[in-house]
């Protein structure tokens, strides 16, 4: 709206003065034919001037119809910042914000997190660029108001399109900085000026309350799909992630496996040792499955001693290799008091006409299918026979280890 006023604003005084220039070479010409042939040369040279007053009276509406426009972007961003709780979307927000400032070609948002490492957002930077872009305070310790970069570059560097400076301010939070924002230019004769830190500094110092409000609600989300016990992620979560994975996954064509596991002969070693101590040996487990999966994995507990991993875009000789490496984990040492444990595990692929419930059901049975054939094994569903050895190291007396 606000924008829509400006252009309107400009359109009209356009007009006006137009209007007004109009009467003027009117008046002129109704003398100059008076006058006689010196009248018209007096026109002419008038006309002239006056188109040059012209030219620049647009040029200058031009540009301020531009700095109104990019001042409205700017607000609007502003405006909006409050209205999501997403940190992505917040971020994002901020970010454009930042863009929107005359003579900015990239920004950096970058968030302190409570454990892991700095939540970083960037506008027009490459991964690499982004990555060397580091920000330090002062050496003696203070917190700076404004921090101003310039970079100086080899000869033979020049003619790329290089960052050339930069401008950072710590965000505000509510017990201090949370982390900053940096604007950067590619340009050799940009100088980032007073006007500009002020309009950074009321950027962070809006969008300071909007991302830790979004950062908390990430942080309670985590903190609900997390298994209080074992720090995995819980069964809801399994769940909604499993049905979301096969969705894809059938979308695009992808692969994708699932292992369940669970701890053999748990309940009588829980009744052995008792219940403090058998969480204490299931938190343990927990710690060295979150050792051995990959980053793209993504594990679970999925209720008592049973615990689930779903692998994207892995088949399943992608999920023996895991329970091996899970195997080796957890039964190559004693466990807290429970001593050393075996585990058994069922695997299964995405079928083409799997649902999330069945996917999970053809798993679940492989593992009970592993556990008549013998404890301390695989079984891949679908399959006649184990798909793996037994862990002859952690048989119990009386266990079947033939195939």
């Amino acid at each position: 709206m606000a924008e829509a006023v400006t252009a309107t604003t400009a359109l009209v005084a356009v007009g006006a003065a137009a209007a007004v220039l109009a009467l003027v070479l009117l008046v002129v010409l109704v003398r100059a034919r008076k006058r006689g042939s010196g009248g018209q040369q007096q026109v002419l040279a008038l006309v002239s001037e006056m188109n040059t007053r012209m030219e620049g009276m647009v040029r200058e509406l031009s540009e301020a119809l531009e700095r109104a426009q990019e001042e409205g972007r700017r607000n609007r961003f502003l405006g909006e910042l409050g209205a999501s709780i997403d940190l992505d979307e917040v971020l994002s927000r901020t970010l454009e914000a930042g863009g929107a400032i005359p003579g900015v070609d990239a920004a950096i948002v970058s968030i302190r997190d409570s454990v892991d490492k700095p939540i970083v957002a960037t506008l027009g930077l490459s991964a690499e660029e982004a990555q060397r872009q580091v920000i330090s305070g002062p050496p003696n310790g203070h917190e700076a108001r404004a921090i101003s970069i310039s970079y100086q570059y080899p000869a033979t560097l020049e003619g790329m399109e290089l960052v050339h400076s930069g401008l950072a301010v710590p965000v505000p939070g509510e017990s201090g900085a949370v982390g900053f924002i940096a604007i950067y230019s590619r340009s050799t004769s940009h100088h980032f000026e007073e006007e500009m830190i002020r309009e950074l500094e009321e950027l962070a110092k809006r969008a300071g309350p909007a991302i830790e409000n979004a950062w908390r609600f990430r942080e309670a989300r985590k903190l609900a799909d997390l298994d209080a016990l074992t720090g995995l992620h819980n069964r809801r979560y399994f769940h909604e992630t499993l049905a979301r994975e096969v969705s894809r996954a059938q979308r695009y064509s992808r692969q994708l496996s699932l292992i369940v596991f669970d701890l053999d002969d748990f309940k009588a070693i829980n009744d052995r040792i008792g219940h403090l101590s058998g969480d204490a040996v299931l938190a343990e487990t927990a710690e060295r499955v979150l050792d051995v999966v990959r980053s793209a994995d993504i594990a679970c507990r999925v209720g008592g001693d049973e615990f689930a991993v779903i692998l994207p875009e892995s088949s399943t000789a992608d999920a023996d290799q895991l329970y091996h490496r899970l195997r080796g984990a957890v039964s190559s040492r004693p466990v807290g008091q429970a001593g050393r444990l075996s585990l058994s595990a069922g695997i299964a692929d995405l079928l083409p006409d799997d649902d999330p419930t069945h996917f999970f059901e053809r798993a679940d049975e492989a593992l009970y299918r592993a556990k008549e054939l013998g404890k301390g094994q695989v079984f891949q569903a679908g399959a006649p026979g184990l798909s793996a050895a037994p862990d002859e190291s952690t048989q119990q007396p009386g266990t079947a280890n033939s195939q």
